[in-house]
């Protein structure tokens, strides 16, 4: 639904004011659709401008390669996928494909490319675009590092017009509605001779057919989209988009409160009910579409066998795992940390999705038991020496290291908790708080850390990082493994569900799937996080949540929120610009050096590891 807002709110969620008629994508076309035709412009004078504020650093502007959260949503901005998904109910609706069509075996899918949609340098789009993208990443391994998975079981992929695009596959696949690939211009990048490095970084504006351009880019900094006035669901009302990266979370309150920026995104609850009693600010607090975890190394390994890292080998033991997991409170981690703001950790998809979640029954549930725990241990040889540590036959002592992303207050506060629990067990934790957490889990030099990713309404990108083939080819590639896991029961599963197209079957096997995570002892998933967001209702008049009846703003399933979003009479101006590849007037009065973290930061092209909203 849109969300309309009055210009003072006090102590108000946005999800106590969500009175307003529900809206479909399609119902939302003509409020965009105005702005084109130039009314309202009482609200358009000056150059209004949308500043949201990021705490993730853009990993790539490369669709091939972006992974992150902050990534994979200006890519929905700015680039088609053939499908999207509907505000209301996150069913498949028509993005860049007005239509797909099954073979009655379900090998061959036939979409029709919409004749209205054109690329922003003023070329059409044509189905030779989608096949250019989905060969590139079927032929070129560097192309396939961001979605690969869904491209992996293609066996021919062909335009044969310019307005009808064919997929063949090798077998039956169940995600040949919610192929959540960017769809780019061939014409752009056919020249790339080298995906594992082209960032798509240099020049600006960025060629799209979405939304939104991107029309400037600064490490660390911000992300600058103007509104595509040719899209074809209609021109955006804000005349620019800014995304603005904040290291510290305080500063981005505190800019939202001056109204330098107009949404904030990730509180924690003190920031949540300290801006629920501001004037002009509505706090949203919807259920969330991630997970918040524990992943345990499971001995870092290659395709080809080659183990690598330094992660401790007392974790291969199983009984070790769960005892671990036996002295973990994850009631108490929702209730100290996240101070009821997230629901309590059980399967691997959060209860948004609610076909595909999954709970472990009583007699299979890891609970907390902190008695339990110390009973494993013993029972696997680690007992307790005269200083009360844990030590093996071998005499190492039970010391772990867990990975902390320093950015997120999340993590600092429950390590704190899990060194108290594991601390009278007899087993030490040393934390290890770092801005780039990317390189030691690349290399596997990491006993333990916390992990979490955004869910797609099609679950499959999430479960196939947990796959073998998900693992590096050798130790110096990079892979799209999430954590080095590779389980055969758990392939078997994931390849039956892969081409099981009735819903309830295929949720019946995800379930398992989780089932068979979760005893395997290498995941576990402490917490589904609220989205808690917020925004200035004297900037914003209304914007679209996703889902409609009590939905998050950032990170969406789509391009809703920023797109529907109407500018409010104190909506801040700058000065318009014709020089699109220009910072001029970004910043609203505030300097870089407030913005940016003393240095700018490593701007990788290969996969990083990222805060707790890891990928969309």
């Amino acid at each position: 639904m849109t969300v309309k807002t009055p210009h003072r709110t006090t102590r108000r969620r946005t999800r106590l004011i969500l009175a307003c008629a529900m809206l479909t994508a399609s119902a939302l076309v003509p409020q965009a659709t105005a702005a084109a035709d130039g009314t309202d412009d009482d609200k358009r004078d000056g150059h209004t401008v949308l500043t949201v504020a990021v705490s993730q650093s853009v990993d790539s502007l490369s669709p091939f390669l972006a992974q992150r959260l902050v990534s994979t949503s200006i890519h929905r901005l700015a680039y088609e996928f053939l499908t999207n998904y509907d505000v209301e109910d996150a069913r498949p609706v028509p993005g860049l494909a007005t239509d797909w069509r099954p073979s009655a075996d379900k090998l061959t899918w036939t979409y029709t490319i919409r004749k209205d949609s054109t690329w922003s340098d003023g070329r059409p789009v044509t189905a030779e675009d989608a096949a250019w993208t989905f060969n590139t990443m079927m032929e070129n391994e560097d192309a396939a590092t961001a979605n690969g998975s869904f491209t992996a079981n293609f066996k021919r992929v062909t335009a044969p017009d310019s307005h009808t695009l064919v997929i063949e596959l090798k077998k039956p696949q169940a995600t040949m509605t919610a192929l959540d690939v960017p769809i780019v211009p061939r014409h752009i990048w056919e020249d790339v001779t080298d995906f594992s490095s082209f960032n798509n970084d240099k020049r600006f504006p960025i060629v799209g057919n979405g939304p939104f351009v991107i029309t400037d880019f600064k490490v660390d900094q911000y992300v600058r989209l103007k509104p595509n006035k040719n899209f074809w669901r209609g021109t955006p009302r804000f005349d620019e988009l800014l995304l603005k990266y904040y290291k510290d979370g305080d500063a981005a309150v505190a800019a939202l409160r001056k109204g330098e920026v107009s949404f904030v995104q990730g509180l924690t609850p003190a920031q949540a009910a300290a801006l629920e009693k501001e004037a002009d600010i509505a706090v949203n607090d919807a259920p969330g579409r991630r997970f918040y975890a524990l992943a345990v190394n499971p001995g870092a390994r290659a395709k080809d066998g080659t183990r690598f890292g330094d992660g401790h080998p007392a974790l291969l033991d199983p009984a070790v795992r769960k005892a671990l997991f036996h002295a973990v409170d994850r009631s108490a981690v929702v209730d100290k940390v996240f101070q009821g703001h997230a629901v309590k950790g059980e399967g691997y998809i959060p209860p948004r999705f609610s076909s595909y979640f999954w709970k472990p029954s009583p007699s299979q549930e890891i609970a907390y038991d902190p008695a339990e725990a110390a009973r494993l241990l013993d029972g696997a040889g680690y007992r307790r020496n005269a200083e009360g540590k844990r030590v093996g036959e071998d005499g190492r002592p039970l010391d772990f290291r867990i990975l902390c992303h320093a950015t997120d207050p999340n993590d600092k506060a429950v390590a704190k908790y899990f060194q108290e629990w594991w601390g009278k067990l007899g087993i030490g934790l040393t934390v290890e708080c770092l801005d780039n957490v990317s390189d030691p889990w690349l290399r596997g030099d990491y006993d333990l850390a916390f992990d979490g990713w955004s869910v797609n309404p099609d679950p499959d990108f999430v479960l196939a990082i947990h796959t073998c083939d998900a693992l590096p080819a050798t130790p110096g590639d990079t892979g799209s493994t999430d954590n080095f896991i590779c389980d055969k029961r758990y392939d078997e599963l994931y390849a039956r569900q892969a081409v099981e197209y009735d819903p309830a079957k295929r949720a019946e096997l995800v379930k398992q799937m989780q089932s068979r995570l979760y005893d395997t002892g290498l995941m576990n998933v402490l917490a589904y996080p609220n989205a808690v967001e917020a925004y200035r209702t004297d900037h914003i008049e209304s914007i679209t949540t996703m889902p409609a009846g009590a939905g998050n703003l950032w990170g969406q399933d789509g391009y809703w929120s920023w797109w529907s979003a109407v500018p409010a009479s104190g909506a801040p101006v700058s000065a318009d610009t014709a020089d699109e590849g220009s910072s001029a007037g970004v910043f609203i009065g505030v300097a870089a050096a407030a913005v940016v973290a003393a240095g700018a930061g490593v701007y990788m092209a290969r996969r990083r590891r990222a805060a707790s909203d890891d990928r969309e």
